[in-house]
């Protein structure tokens, strides 16, 4: 497994449609081979193929059509048709490619390709429910959650009858701070059957890909799923004392312990999902700290614990969130770019981020609008991640430094956000002015050994500077960035 990886995320349903040609829709091997070569070369290290999997049509004009839902399918796609709607890639049949996609055989030979340039695959792992259509529940009715008529006719929109020919009544999926997600069924996770029944489902998928992504992770803790359920849980499901991920994980694991899991997590139960297994949880935490807080609540965030950050995986955009250039503003957004891309920790990218995409699509939608690339952040993060595409930013010594006052009553030091990285004799030395104003400060950093003199490269900006040891030694280094600016030193 890689250290402090970086992991691509595609929305593949979307993303096939860039390769189209007049005569046919493009299939996952039709993608150029130099695609995914021009992403290795930037220091990719997984591709995340989010949405591969069969889903049922039938769950669109039932499901996919709310008002809402149309208001957000305006608001992203302005001449949205019916027809590009395709309904969620989260409400799974089952774990069967999407043969609009790709075929078992296909996904072999791209795996193989990926490999050959030194790319991982990840591929989603949904353990909290599967389609409201899908046929397991009529193959396998024993993995969901079923309740009586009652509890049904009591609360029909959180539960619903599959069949109207049968007197079975089973629970859509849910979050417990939101209403069901009508177009899924909820999976028993306290029953041993679907306990089972996944084990041996992600078994399958884990000799498709390197690594999963597990939707809503936190939803198949014990006390989640209970306290979510609560009267609905049949008194046996109570009982059950293992955690669901305990076993997963640690069956997979047993067979190919280098097999990624990667959790979406929140309500602060990240640490919790780390002890059980997962190697990387989602660091939500860290992203609204970046979007709405202050540098010091960003660098009280990094003071966390080794092994918490280790196993973190940072981010300022994905499929779930708005686009990072909207968020947080050009300039912002490439400062808290440079944050996430140079500290401890996994790394997730998402598609379009590097050209500064604006529009957040609804997954439901299978088209995305045309956007402008922005050259100026295509080649900031072509330079950023050209940076961190070195040995430094995976095997080596990451500490935060401490910036102090450049001179008497000036406290924008504050607002500068500071660290060096360590490695066979090279070292980085990153610098973030993670504010709206210029600030300063000094840098008080190791330099024995260093001559009076010496050069500084900014690797962000491509400018030297020739600086004193004795200086840095008694007063530290020097910094003054603009608003939003950072520095990456080689020293």
């Amino acid at each position: 497994m890689v250290i402090n990886p970086k992991i691509y995320e595609i929305n593949t349903r979307v993303f096939l449609r860039k390769f189209d040609s007049t005569n046919k829709k493009a299939r996952l091997l039709d993608v150029p081979f130099s695609y995914w070569k021009y992403l290795a070369d930037l220091g990719i290290n997984y591709i995340w193929l989010m949405g591969i999997w069969k889903t049922c049509p039938a769950t669109i004009e039932k499901y996919c059509f709310e008002d809402n839902l149309v208001k957000n399918y305006s608001k992203a796609l302005k001449d949205f048709k019916h027809e590009d709607v395709i309904g969620s890639p989260y409400s799974i049949d089952k774990y069967e490619l999407n043969e609009s996609i790709c075929s078992k055989d296909e996904l072999k030979i791209f795996r193989e390709k990926l490999k050959s340039i030194g790319l991982g695959l990840i591929l989603d792992f949904v353990p909290n429910h599967y389609s409201s259509e899908s046929e397991l529940i009529y193959t396998h009715p024993e993995i969901f959650l079923q309740v009586d008529e009652a509890t049904f006719k009591n609360d029909n929109h959180t539960y619903f009858q599959p069949n109207i020919l049968e007197k079975k009544f089973f629970a859509h999926g849910r979050d417990p701070f939101f209403p069901a997600w009508q177009d899924t069924i909820q999976v028993n996770v306290c029953n041993r059957e679907a306990r089972e029944f996944q084990k041996n489902e992600l078994k399958k998928i884990s000799e498709m890909c390197d690594g999963v992504r597990c939707d809503m992770a936190m939803l198949a803790l014990n006390n989640v799923f209970k306290n979510t359920w609560g009267s609905a849980l049949q008194e046996k499901c109570k009982q059950e004392s293992t955690e669901f991920w305990n076993e997963i994980i640690s069956f997979i694991k047993s067979q190919n312990n280098k097999f990624l899991f990667i959790a979406e997590a929140y309500w602060d139960l990240e640490w919790q999902l780390q002890q059980i297994g997962f190697d990387f949880t989602y660091d939500k935490s860290l992203t609204d700290r970046l979007k709405f807080a202050s540098a010091k609540d960003v660098l009280d965030h990094l003071k966390a614990e080794y092994d918490y950050q280790i196993k973190s995986l940072r981010f300022i955009e994905n499929h779930d969130e708005e686009r990072a250039i909207i968020e947080f503003g050009k300039e912002k957004s490439k400062a808290a770019a440079v944050i996430i891309s140079t500290i401890l920790g996994g790394k997730l990218y998402f598609d379009g981020q590097f050209e500064g995409k604006k529009i957040k699509l609804p997954v439901q939608l299978g088209r995305e609008p045309e956007e402008k690339i922005q050259e100026s952040i295509k080649y900031f993060y072509n330079k950023l991640l050209s940076i961190t595409n070195h040995d430094i930013f995976y095997l080596g010594q990451w500490k935060l430094l401490e910036p102090i006052s450049s001179w008497m009553n000036n406290y924008t030091f504050k607002n500068i956000l500071a660290w060096e990285w360590s490695y066979n004799n090279e070292r980085r030395i990153v610098a973030v002015n993670y504010s709206p104003s210029i600030a300063t400060c000094r840098l008080k950093i190791d330099v024995a050994g260093y001559p009076d003199e010496f050069l500084i490269k900014d690797l962000l900006n491509q400018v030297e500077y020739l600086r004193s040891s004795e200086e840095i030694h008694t007063l530290g280094l020097y910094i003054e960035l603009k608003p939003f600016q950072s520095h990456i030193f080689s020293l």
